[in-house]
């Protein structure tokens, strides 16, 4: 049966093929978590993404990061007023914030955080990480939670509490690398409290016990924020909940992992073994199962992402829609829906991939890095 796609009203075909060839060749792991969503889902998500990548790396490879998020504020302008610029990722864009009425404030905060990446912003509590996560993270959360045609409040605040515990699981794995790199996105008031400086730190970074205390406490906010997380997934429909529970359960197993080398994660990068993954299956598909959200508060920090979208109406979709009381938007033909043999094969392919794709993305990162270095250099000397 053919699933609803995604409306061409801006862009190409031609545009879509481009979209989709960045998304492979930029993020591997999207790219294999895509492969467990439906086409409804997925046509649309590469066209988010596919902006969402060109938007980082003009930011991080800009000499003037300020000057690079006031031009994509302008493609933003253009996008939102039906007039996306002649750029096949804007077209795409312009195509799904007009048919899933994307607010405009979820792009404009994920600019933002890519900015302070580029000024190497510093956090100094927990709640400034969540104001970063809450950017760079729970908007891609809330963002993919519209494309499954969801608007609930209580289940778009536990999507935005997904993004942020799997950001806070990224930070607590990748402190030696972002040192190394001159980030750092630990609390520092928590380093001060264990007895470390934290810019003394950061020119000489090496582990110890006191640090290790600081990566555990950033692991425990994820696991509180995991659990939350976790009463809504259930509610998702229910073509999407197997890729949504795969990356939950994957990326926390990285911070279990970092658990289980001392929480060492200077002098090593944790990886979860494919073995491991294989036995995340049983709790992906547990988390496939029906449940009855429990209401609770969004973030603090991800409130203005859920209050965004009650406030944003939901635009004309190219396909008649029913809203059931949970505030689920369900096409009214039919949709396949993948026997669970097919999604248990799915998911164990989608877990071997993502060690060896994340490597890919990693090295990506660390050569865009040497780029920005070679260009400011370069501007040094003129």
């Amino acid at each position: 049966m053919r699933q609803p796609s995604l409306n061409l009203r801006f862009s190409t075909p031609a545009d879509q093929v481009a979209c989709r060839d960045l998304l492979c060749s930029g993020s591997r792991s999207f790219y294999a978590a895509s492969l467990l969503l439906p086409r409804r889902v997925y046509q649309p998500a590469t066209a988010l993404y596919a902006f969402c990548r060109v938007a980082d790396d003009e930011i991080d490879l800009a000499t003037r990061p300020h000057e690079a998020v006031l031009a994509l504020r302008q493609r933003l302008d253009a996008v939102y007023a039906g007039r996306p610029m002649e750029i096949p990722a804007d077209r795409a864009l312009a195509d799904v914030v007009h048919q899933f009425a994307v607010p405009r404030t979820l792009l404009d905060a994920l600019i933002e955080g890519f900015a302070w990446d580029a000024e190497g912003r510093r956090y100094e509590d927990l709640s400034s990480v969540y104001d970063y996560s809450a950017r760079v993270a729970a908007t891609v959360g809330a963002m993919m939670t519209l494309l499954m045609g969801v608007r609930d409040p209580d289940l778009l605040a536990r999507a935005c509490d997904l993004g942020v515990a799997m950001q806070l699981s990224n930070i607590a794995r990748d402190v030696g690398e972002d040192a190394a790199n001159g980030r750092l996105y630990l609390p520092r008031e928590w380093l001060r409290e264990e007895g470390l400086d934290p810019d003394a730190w950061l020119a000489s970074p090496v582990w110890s016990p006191a640090l290790g205390r600081v990566v555990s406490r950033l692991l425990e906010a994820a696991e509180a924020l995991y659990a939350r997380a976790d009463q809504g997934i259930g509610g998702l429909p229910l073509h999407c909940r197997a890729g949504i529970g795969a990356a939950r359960h994957l990326y926390a197993e990285i911070g279990h992992e970092v658990g289980r080398r001392g929480m060492n994660s200077v002098g090593s990068r944790a990886v979860v073994s494919p073995r491991r993954k294989a036995q995340l299956l049983p709790r992906v598909l547990f988390a496939a199962l029906p449940r009855r959200p429990v209401p609770l508060p969004a973030l603090a920090e991800t409130s203005f992402l859920v209050e965004a979208v009650k406030a944003q109406p939901l635009g004309s979709l190219i396909h008649p829609v029913s809203i059931n009381p949970q505030g689920v938007l369900t096409p009214i033909r039919p949709i396949e829906v993948d026997q669970p043999a097919t999604v248990a094969s799915r998911v164990l392919f989608v877990a071997d991939l993502f060690q060896r794709l994340e490597e890919r993305d990693r090295e990506r990162r660390l050569q865009y890095t040497g780029m920005r270095s070679s260009l400011s250099a370069v501007v040094s000397i003129d």
